[in-house]
């Protein structure tokens, strides 16, 4: 991948985030993709698992996610972020890899400060709950 390949990798990505429809989702995450979330200790892999936490972190991180800095690499990109989760004041930083393809295949995400991370993962798990249960009737 090139870097002008990161940046429209990085352009569908931000596509995404503006619509705030996961549908897009399912084809830009590689089968074997990994999320790395600051709530969970293990790393989660798969394409359904990484589209259900990003699905669940577009509906708790809401309409006021803003994206206000980026840094790009070949294959990568860093962006920082700030929302309001809660009625607190959330900053944190989300670190994407893409393959070759152009499918996401490491989605890291750190969150702070404290207080707004453990607000976003109550918040989290209620959504990813909810999804599942959803799934499930």
């Amino acid at each position: 991948m090139t870097r002008m390949d990161a940046a429209a990798a990085l352009a569908r990505w931000h596509a995404v985030v503006e619509s705030r429809d996961p549908a897009g989702l399912p084809g830009f995450i590689a089968e074997d993709a990994v999320f790395r979330s600051p709530a969970v200790h293990t790393p989660q892999v798969g394409r359904d698992t990484v589209v259900g936490y990003l699905t669940a972190a577009f509906t708790v991180l809401g309409p006021a996610l803003a994206y206000e800095r980026e840094w790009l690499g070949e294959d990568s990109a860093v962006l920082q972020f700030r929302t309001e989760v809660g009625g607190l004041d959330v900053s944190g930083v989300d670190m994407i890899t893409w393959d070759a393809d152009g499918q996401i295949v490491d989605f890291t995400v750190m969150v702070r400060p404290k207080k707004a991370l453990d607000v976003v993962i109550e918040q989290m798990g209620a959504e990813l709950l909810r999804m599942l249960e959803a799934a499930g009737s």
